[in-house]
């Protein structure tokens, strides 16, 4: 999934699907890309589940399918917690490295 977000134009697709669902042929023609070309980028953004296909007729109709972004969320926001736990340490750690020791009066 990180890999289908990883592309400016996937993620620029994402945020029409956001939205509104929309046929392929109006988001090919939103970006700067050929229609075969945006056929690869929604295919991938199928494959990590954060888009889904129903067809109609000749038409084929995207949608925004979010769950997999809220357990990306969740993996990032674990990540983030320990980061912040260990910097946290850290600065501590150095901030009484730092401070200035009292000197004993003789």
């Amino acid at each position: 999934m990180f890999g289908a977000l990883s592309d400016p134009t996937r993620r620029g697709i994402l945020a029409r699907l956001a939205q509104a669902d929309a046929r392929v042929t109006d988001l090919a023609s939103a970006f700067p890309i050929s229609l075969n070309s945006t056929s690869k980028h929604l295919r991938k953004l199928e494959e990590a589940g954060l888009v889904r296909r129903s067809i109609v007729g000749r038409e084929h109709f995207l949608s925004l399918n979010a769950e997999p972004l809220a357990e990306a969320a969740e993996w990032i926001d674990h990540y983030r917690r320990f980061w912040e736990e260990r910097l946290a340490a850290l600065d501590a750690f150095v901030t009484k490295k730092s401070s200035p020791r009292k000197r004993r009066v003789q």
